[in-house]
């Protein structure tokens, strides 16, 4: 007991001084997953706004594969992101495995079906509202889909978090394509794993409060903007 209270304190201590490997490690882990979630928001946002409002051959089918990969197995991603960027495979001639590129590719793999699907949802419910009066204004489905997306900014917001909270705790593809190099694309949780493993439970635990802390950060936000997109609503 008296290890794990002394672990703690040191942990605390660590964040308090701002530990550069502590910084380094966290300061990497927020730019792979905020420009993975930025990449699949990119896509996944007009994907599932355009899935909801037209009709066309396949889009059943389509919105089956999308709510299917929302609980695609990271370890698949991973899998089958190295097997494109090894250099055997297709895209190898980038050389992206092993670098933080690599692990970036795989988390829009992950978190863009989550955004897309989520934000399908998002646009049928404001299109059933909106339907009448922007059809009224001339204004056709191609047209609706910024207009619907501005109107449930809110409601896009916390899909969006939703996919960066996904994004943030990913473990499992980011270990296989990035390989959790020092220095190099060690992010939070694969340092996490790999530091308690090795029983270094300081750096670790350190990690683990800093990221249930940004954890709780993303939930708060998402909390905030779901209160926010259900007042307007009612307004």
């Amino acid at each position: 007991m008296d290890d794990f209270a002394t672990a703690f304190a040191l942990a605390f201590e660590m964040i308090g001084a701002l530990d550069a490997d502590l910084v380094e490690i966290v300061g990497l882990s927020l730019k792979v997953s905020l420009t993975a979630v930025g990449i699949a928001a990119l896509i996944g946002l007009p994907l599932g706004a355009a899935v909801a409002l037209f009709r066309f051959p396949g889009a059943g089918l389509l919105t089956i594969i999308l709510n299917a990969m929302m609980g695609l197995p990271p370890v698949v991603v991973g899998l089958v992101v190295y097997l494109l960027i090894s250099r055997a495979g297709p895209l190898g001639v980038l050389e992206l495995l092993f670098t933080p590129a690599a692990m970036i590719f795989a988390q829009v793999l992950l978190v863009m079906p989550i955004i897309a699907a989520l934000t399908r949802q998002v646009v049928i419910d404001l299109w059933e509202e909106y339907d009448e009066l922007l059809l009224s204004l001339g204004i056709g489905r191609g047209r609706a889909i910024g207009t619907l997306l501005w109107d449930g900014r809110f409601r896009v917001l916390s899909v969006v978090l939703a996919g960066l909270g996904r994004a943030m705790a990913e473990v499992g593809a980011v270990m296989i394509v990035g390989g959790n190099i020092n220095h190099v694309t060690r992010v939070m949780t694969t340092t996490i794993a790999l530091e308690t493993s090795k029983g270094n439970l300081t750096l670790a635990l350190g990690l683990g409060i800093i990221l249930l802390a940004l954890s709780l950060l993303i939930n708060g936000a998402i909390h905030v903007a779901s209160v926010e997109a259900a007042r307007r609503s009612a307004g």
